[in-house]
């Protein structure tokens, strides 16, 4: 408590910080205590990020590029981007309608709070990423939820959007790869939302930051490139996951010219711009040979067939294969019960449980709209893998 008269705003009174981050900082807090942690907890990928990125920012400062770029980006990196769109997704989009932001969070952000007004409501498919629900919420929006199922591989039905929809349903927030599932839509599920989204003029929010890690032969398709959707479409992505970028904080997002404005007015007035010399190491990141990121994909992949092999073995778990991202989500309530004394009959339960008992760091499906389940990282080695998976079943087998 505090005796501060200062009143906090409704708005923010309704959001929490974000759990994916509270766990990560728990853990590193229980290292610095000198516990040894596995930690499953960060969608952080564990690769360097490529010296040929870090020589042209380490340039950039030398050169004195240090001070502000236009709030929209440096015409050189909106370019990349552009091309970007052109070579891997079919896109052709003008600079005037590409924004640079501080991470595809911050891109997510921009464009929720300005196509949103209060009471608007915005679908959003659960298990869905923690920020969602919370970005809506900031900018007076409603979170409408559509439940996807586990038999279904977590994938969006048509049929379940159709019965979400309401006078007031202004946006729907599209993630595949998806974060926390790694489900990956199919073009055949694309075409029948896009399809939704045209005959009720509704905007789609199309969350692509997971584009390269897919696997399986499965391709990624954007909704964007679909007939009549580039009008209704604000693509979003960056270099975080892909380039191993996350601390570098670019992000982008790619619109009609009127709603790019409107986002660029936004982040002129908050951030003023992304920060200049990241934005250097951005060019050169988007003209990397695509081997550079393949070989980061294929280690994902082996982490990925492992982690899901190892996880199936523990009694009362069940873990389907996904089929993007670098994320599994087992199903874990054949694991409640009283494990070391503890009864656990929860998610949120077995994280707590499994960090204090077992020192693995996992997130609760709660967090994700998904009680029953957690969310569990591949982006670290195959040691910790087997580690972290082998004290899991250690510590649910006591």
């Amino acid at each position: 408590m505090t005796n501060s008269i200062i009143k906090i705003s409704k708005r923010m009174a309704a959001v929490g910080a974000s759990p994916t981050l509270a766990i990560t900082a728990k853990a590193k807090a229980m290292q610095a205590e000198g516990i040894k942690i596995v930690s499953f907890g960060a969608g952080e990928p564990d690769f360097d990020t490529p010296q040929p990125v870090k020589d042209a920012c380490i340039k950039a400062i030398q050169d004195g590029f240090t001070k502000y770029t236009a709030a929209g980006g440096i015409p050189e990196l909106k370019k990349a981007v552009c091309d970007k769109l052109a070579r891997d997704n079919g896109l052709e989009y003008k600079p005037n309608e590409v924004i640079i932001t501080c991470g595809a969070k911050h891109a997510l952000y921009a464009a929720i709070t300005s196509i949103i007004d209060d009471g608007d409501e915005v679908l959003i498919p659960a298990p869905y990423w923690v920020t969602y629900p919370e970005q809506v919420t900031m900018a007076g929006g409603k979170p409408v939820f559509i439940e996807t199922k586990e038999e279904d591989g977590f994938r969006l039905s048509p049929k379940s959007i159709e019965a979400a929809l309401t006078p007031r349903t202004r946006a729907l927030i599209l993630n595949s790869p998806c974060n926390p599932t790694g489900a990956v839509l199919e073009k055949s599920d694309i075409e029948a939302i896009a399809a939704i989204c045209r005959a009720r003029n509704i905007v789609a929010i199309s969350d692509e930051i997971y584009e390269p890690m897919i696997y399986d032969g499965l391709k990624h398709y954007s909704i964007a490139s679909l007939p009549g959707m580039r009008d209704i479409t604000i693509v979003i992505n960056g270099a975080s996951k892909g380039f191993s970028m996350t601390g570098w904080r670019i992000g982008y997002a790619a619109g009609p010219q009127h709603v790019i404005s409107a986002m660029t007015a936004q982040i002129s007035h908050s951030t003023s711009n992304a920060t200049s010399f990241a934005q250097k190491g951005a060019v050169a990141a988007y003209s990397l040979h695509p081997d550079v990121v393949g070989k980061m994909v294929r280690a994902f992949d082996e982490r990925r067939k492992e982690i899901v092999r190892l996880l199936n073995e523990v009694p009362g778990v069940k873990c389907l294969t996904p089929g993007g991202a670098f994320y599994v989500f087992p199903n874990m309530k054949g694991a409640y019960g009283v494990h070391d004394g503890v009864k656990i009959d929860s998610s949120l339960a077995l994280t707590n449980y499994l960090l204090e008992k077992a020192h693995v760091a996992v997130v609760h499906g709660e967090a994700f709209g998904a009680p029953g389940y957690v969310r569990l990282s591949y982006a670290t080695s195959i040691e910790n893998i087997r580690e972290g998976v082998k004290r899991i079943k250690e510590g649910l087998s006591k």
